[in-house]
């Protein structure tokens, strides 16, 4: 299984919660971090380094990825998953909506290394 690296904002919302899920549902080594100065579990070249696969929840931050560790993400697979910042932790509707992208990615990106 892949490590797998979930990348937000700020590293409270939905980052964390998809680094769960994807551990407890899919059974992927996960961590998660975010992009913002003030976030709770900034990124690091480490985390980076560490990850076969990268997920993003917005295009914006796929952007901001690419300008801030543009060197550091060859060869990595990078995702972009599309999920609006308007839910909280855990949240009822961020886990459904995270459950339905993690199941069509993990059968097409994930395990196929694409």
């Amino acid at each position: 299984m892949p490590n797998v690296l979930f990348i937000c904002g700020k590293a409270r919302k939905r980052s964390p919660t998809a680094a769960a899920l994807a551990a407890d549902q899919l059974g992927f080594e996960t961590d998660f971090a975010g992009l913002s100065n003030d976030a709770d579990e900034r990124l690091g070249a480490e985390q980076i380094e560490w990850a076969e696969i990268i997920a993003v929840m917005e295009k914006r931050q796929l952007s901001r990825l690419k300008q801030q560790f543009g060197s550091d993400l060859k060869g990595k697979r990078i995702l972009c998953l599309d999920v609006p910042d308007n839910y909280e932790f855990m949240q009822p509707e961020l886990i459904s909506l995270l459950t339905q992208k993690l199941r069509r990615v993990s059968t097409n990106s994930f395990k196929s290394g694409k």
